[in-house]
């Protein structure tokens, strides 16, 4: 059993000079802090409870996990309870279920699960954010984006909805793919008007409202 927090254990192959990128980057370090961890050296797998790992700018938390293949160089870790991914400046990922790959030290897809499973993308300066829902999304770091899939909507920036059998949001290019896929159902689109705005030439020329004194 362990408590507390661990920084590339020494019995694991995460333990090893971290691998590069395409780019020649080395992989920053991976910590994992849980309340209670229990790892089978035979079987290669480990147990945690209250569980967060931690990568730069990413981080994978939830109730509980499993982890298939000790280490961080080729793993799949299925978290469950309360999952929240977040890649801070990019967006966030929740839901009840998620399976998480490593390979080479690296978060390399997440597939994450629910009633709904909730994507929020974040954009730059002001604009607001890229709000999704559906059945099943999966987030690929190398593209760089998100898919959602099985009664996905996904709204934009401009008060608008698009929904569909399958969507795909690049997070690095903050674009919108919509598929049919075949199945008979198509992409919709529902754009909802906003009130027009007084602008500000009117508001000055608008004399306020005086109350009525007593005479």
């Amino acid at each position: 059993m362990l408590v507390g927090s661990w920084l590339a254990p020494a019995a694991w192959p995460a333990t090893r000079a971290p691998a590069a990128d395409a780019l020649g980057t080395p992989a920053q370090p991976l910590v994992v802090q849980a309340v209670f961890s229990y790892v089978d050296y035979k079987t290669d797998t480990a147990v945690f409870k209250d569980v967060a790992i931690s990568q730069g700018d990413t981080r994978v938390s939830a109730r509980q996990a499993q982890a298939a293949g000790l280490g961080f160089g080729s793993s799949r870790w299925t978290f469950e309870g309360n999952v929240i991914i977040l890649m801070r400046s990019r967006g966030r990922l929740s839901s009840q279920r998620a399976i998480v790959e490593f390979r080479n030290n690296r978060v390399t897809r997440a597939t994450v699960t629910g009633s709904p499973a909730v994507f929020e993308g974040q954009r730059g300066g002001s604009r607001p954010a890229v709000q999704g829902h559906a059945d099943r999304i999966v987030y690929d770091s190398k593209l760089d984006t998100v898919r959602l899939s099985g009664e996905a909507w996904l709204s934009g920036e401009h008060n608008e909805r698009l929904s569909g059998p399958l969507l795909i949001y690049s997070i690095r290019n903050q674009s919108l793919e919509a598929v049919s896929s075949g199945s008979g159902r198509r992409v919709h689109i529902t754009v909802i008007p906003q009130a027009p705005r007084e602008s500000a030439s009117r508001r000055r020329s608008t004399p306020p409202t005086r109350a009525a004194g007593p005479r």
